[in-house]
């Protein structure tokens, strides 16, 4: 099953579409608050029998964590719950009088109780928490202090569910999102940690498959076609990077050791001739060809390629941009372009597009290049991440693979793709130049097996990221140890979720 990426007026239309269906709010305040004690009880048994206190407000959220008490009691787990106001829905009030029916204790818990339920704020919350609902988050974080375990129902009280801003927010151990993947989740993971999305049986209809697909383990083993047995180097692809311009050929060195490492048949690294011994001693599995400044020069690169990959320390000057200009017009297949090969086109997309010729491409800026890219403040190319490159896409006939995180990939027909995997270790010089160097070789190797670029592409960003979860530490873990790791990240085997989760995020803390 897929879990898609919601902001809190998405998750409202979800749940408004399942209604239109014949569903009850009551029966999905059921079914959620049902599946949050199950993975409370799976996840936490160590915790439970101590008893649990869960902090409900006065919303459908605080519904959310009656129905939970009722099924921590009919397990036979003590449960407090402490409210800040009276529910003030008819669900919620059913839900209440159902858990107390059950037992459950309406009041201050103690000390021993090593388990607390954050079930205050929902989904339609936002702002800076304040009087007794900033109370009770400051008596949850006083707990925590002291050693108790928090889980969130659905978002960390306080946390908004659309841009992620957290101030004054509870901070959670475990989140327990109902149906879909929110926004906020994504941008602020510090304050969640660890995610699970459970199935409440939210409608699949157009509202929901029109939201941003997250990606996980299975999806993307399932897409990256297997590299057969009788393969060789020209059914692997043969890709040329095109970079290294004075002084910077380790942009191009890091994307092809990306690329060997990613299954290319044939490399070769395309850059300034003063670079030539550093690119034949770091990468002696890489042919190296100097720039092309004739048209010899220039048909040897492009009859030698089936895909291209252009800016890993490119350098931006008005010989860089005829550089990249030959080159466009006179290969006409698939593209990776990146760093300086887009820096050179700020402000200046409809060139590019031109250039582009809807061929299959994908272009991975972060931020700050988007930014520039499309003459747009940084600061709201990143309030608007999940939305951004949905025209810029359309406008070139390619892929958009807008680093960051989460890193979110935009198709030129309209689906976008978000891949949440990687950590802080990432966030160094060169990271993104590794990601070139993956990001062309799935895109030649699922073009042949008909995938598109956006697949392509956030299936690079997924195993990128993988690697450096799979590196396990941030502080000391370098490029090399990242490169190291992606035969791991391409081979391993995905674990299976369990029946009602969607979908599981690991703790960035």
């Amino acid at each position: 099953m897929s879990v898609r990426v919601a902001s809190a007026s998405e998750t409202v239309a979800c749940e408004q579409a399942t209604m239109a269906k014949g569903v009850q709010s009551a029966e999905l305040m059921t079914r959620a608050g049902g599946s949050a004690a199950r993975e409370i009880l799976e996840r936490c048994s160590d915790r439970v029998a101590g008893g649990v206190a869960i902090y409900a407000g006065s919303g459908n959220n605080g519904g959310d964590g009656w129905v939970v008490a009722a099924s921590l009691r009919r397990s036979g787990i003590a449960v407090n719950v402490i409210e800040t106001t009276p529910p003030r829905s008819h669900e919620a009030t059913k839900a209440r009088e159902a858990a107390i029916a059950a037992g459950t204790n309406a009041g201050e818990g103690n000390d021993s109780q090593q388990l607390i339920v954050d079930a205050l704020l929902g989904t339609g919350a936002s702002g800076k928490p304040r009087g007794d609902i900033a109370a009770a988050i400051n008596a949850i974080d006083e707990r925590r202090k002291k050693g108790a375990f928090v889980v969130s129902l659905d978002v960390p009280s306080g946390l908004d569910a659309t841009t992620g801003e957290h101030e004054g927010a509870v901070t959670a151990d475990l989140t327990v999102s109902f149906g879909t993947m929110k926004r906020g989740h994504l941008i602020s993971r510090a304050v969640c940690g660890e995610i699970v999305v459970v199935d409440i049986g939210l409608d699949e209809g157009e509202t929901n498959i029109s939201l941003p697909l997250l990606v996980d383990s299975e999806w993307v083993h399932a897409h990256i076609p297997p590299i057969p047995a009788d393969a060789h180097k020209g059914t692997r692809k043969r890709l040329a990077i095109v970079g290294g311009g004075a002084g910077m050929a380790g942009a191009t060195i890091l994307a092809g050791e990306g690329a060997l490492r990613s299954g290319i048949g044939l490399l070769r690294v395309v850059a300034t001739a003063n670079n030539a011994i550093a690119i034949h001693a770091a990468v002696p599995a890489a042919i190296f060809q100097q720039w092309p400044g004739t048209p010899a020069e220039l048909e040897k690169l492009v009859s030698s390629s089936d895909i291209i990959a252009i800016g890993p320390g490119l350098g931006s000057s008005p010989m860089t941009r005829d550089l990249v200009e030959r080159i466009l017009l006179a290969w006409s297949g698939p593209v990776v372009i990146d760093a300086d090969g887009l820096n050179i086109f700020a402000g200046d997309v409809d060139s590019l597009a031109t250039l582009l010729a809807g061929r299959p491409s994908v272009i991975t800026p972060h931020p700050a290049e988007m930014g520039r890219l499309i003459g747009m403040p940084t600061d709201e190319v990143l309030a608007n991440r999940f939305n951004v490159g949905s025209d810029l896409a359309q406008r070139l006939g390619g892929a958009v693979l807008l680093k960051g995180t989460p890193t979110v990939v935009f198709s030129p027909t309209g689906e976008r793709f978000v891949s949440a995997a990687g950590t802080a270790a990432l966030a160094t010089g060169g990271s993104g130049d590794v990601l070139t160097g993956i990001s062309s070789v799935l895109l030649a190797q699922m073009l042949a097996e008909k995938g598109t670029a956006a697949e392509a592409a956030v299936c690079a960003a997924f195993i990128h990221g993988r690697a450096a979860e799979l590196c396990q530490f941030v502080r000391g873990t370098t490029l090399d140890d990242i490169l190291s790791a992606l035969p791991l990240a391409f081979n391993e085997h995905p674990a299976p979720h369990g029946s009602e989760v969607l979908a599981e995020l690991a703790s960035h803390r």
